[in-house]
């Protein structure tokens, strides 16, 4: 006979409640409509955001997924799901609309009404303007301290699923500033700059968001004057071919992390241009078609500064100036301009400040890599529960597991893993 359940014991308790926990969620929700009361998993979530937000101040107009919308919240995982893109489509009414459009990569603006859609709709509990500041294991359960609304209370879980996100990542040396800012908060940091009719950007990086930004502000500044900051010749183009993408099957996570080490180095470098430091090959050609009409007429707005990097900056109240390196001959020339925009990349959130008392932390690491298992598991002795890790895991997984590519399957992988642990453990009476 198995132990009664703990009612004070929370099955999952999810912190972070962006696309990757919602997508949990939205499992776990699926799942429990169809079981018995007695076979339901219950779970908390925990969000610093006082609302749902994903990318709010870099939704950038008419840009658009670079990841077909059928790899949405649910439907990889469960094609006939009630929270699939087609299905929030159909209940705002704009199916037929949609389809014709002939495209699979909705607006990124779009995608994220259809988030927001999903997270006001799931029926998990969730809070908002909440923070788990740590996680403590005392043999038979988490405890997750959460602060939030002037307190702060332990919740008690089975397995804890860390999804925290990704962290705006600044060149080394590089401090922001009202004038110097990732693009990750690029339209609040300008709602913010002082009015300048003839405003000169520096936009600092080479991939989809740099080249990106940098049309933003030629068109919606039509008197300021865009540079780009790029280390190679010029932006190198995605490659979005059908062959490379199978590395964001749910299928490839297994060939990946079942690889050696010089293989998966070898997967890694190969298929880089697929996610970093590459564009759309159309946004490419339209901004060297907006350089090279230029230069006909003989009047400058955008420069594309090739084989160059920042070396410094200096921030002043009435803008900065950038010195900016040749990678060749190594000479210098400065800059002045009204800000820079710093569209170098993301990093994963590192989630070994949260981990307490009770947990072997050191064990589970090689070197800062975390030592994770195919289900995404930390790999900590001595635990009755688990720690998932869903996201910043690219080193074990793959390119995909930052990404919305795997994000549906990973979350069914990771609810069936928690919920046959609390199976083993109730059946063993431990």
């Amino acid at each position: 006979m198995q132990p009664p359940r703990d009612p004070d014991v929370v099955d999952i308790i999810g912190i972070g409640f962006g696309p990757a926990n919602l997508s949990l969620a939205i499992a776990i929700e699926e799942r429990n409509g169809a079981r018995p009361a007695a076979d339901r998993v219950t779970a908390r979530f925990i969000e610093a955001q006082p609302r749902f937000e994903w990318h709010d101040g870099m939704l950038l107009p008419g840009t658009t997924m670079q990841v077909s919308f059928l790899k949405d919240l649910a439907t990889m995982r469960s094609p006939t799901s009630s929270y699939s893109f087609l299905n929030y489509l159909h209940e705002r009414g704009r199916l037929s609309d949609f389809i014709n459009l002939k495209s699979f990569f909705p607006t990124r603006l779009e995608f994220r009404d259809y988030l927001a859609w999903a997270a006001a709709r799931v029926d998990v509990p969730v809070s908002y303007g909440a923070r788990a500041t740590r996680v403590d294991h005392d043999g038979a359960a988490f405890t997750v301290m959460v602060s939030g609304g002037g307190g702060c209370e332990g919740v008690r879980a089975r397995s804890v699923v860390v999804a925290t996100g990704l962290r705006p990542l600044l060149p080394d040396g590089i401090e922001a500033g009202p004038r110097v800012f990732h693009n990750h908060g690029l339209l609040g940091s300008l709602d913010r700059l002082p009015s300048t009719p003839h405003a000169r950007f520096l936009v600092v990086g080479a991939g989809q968001s740099a080249a990106e930004v940098a049309a933003y502000l030629y068109d919606t500044y039509p008197a300021a004057e865009v540079h780009a900051s790029i280390r190679s010749f010029g932006y190198v183009p995605s490659d979005n071919t059908p062959y490379a993408n199978r590395i964001f099957d749910p299928a490839s996570v297994d060939d990946y992390y079942t690889a050696p080490p010089d293989v998966k180095q070898h997967l890694l470098r190969r298929h880089w241009s697929t996610n970093y430091a590459a564009v759309d090959a159309e946004l490419i050609d339209d901004l060297y078609r907006r350089e090279y009409d230029e230069k006909l007429r003989g009047v400058r707005r955008l420069f594309v500064h090739r084989v160059t990097e920042v070396e410094s900056l200096r921030e002043g109240p009435g803008g900065v100036v950038a010195a900016l390196r040749d990678l060749g001959d190594r000479a210098r020339t400065p800059l002045e301009v009204d800000a820079v925009v710093f569209a170098t990349g993301f990093r994963p959130s590192d989630p070994r400040g949260l981990l307490g008392d009770g947990i072997d932390l050191e064990a589970a690491l090689d070197g800062d890599e975390p030592l994770v298992a195919r289900d995404y598991s930390l790999r900590v002795p001595g635990l009755e529960g688990r720690i998932f890790l869903s996201g910043g895991v690219e080193h074990s997984h793959g390119l995909s597991s930052s990404l919305l590519s795997t994000l549906a399957v990973r979350a069914g992988e990771i609810l069936e893993a928690a919920v046959a642990t609390h199976r083993s453990h109730m059946a063993t009476g431990s």
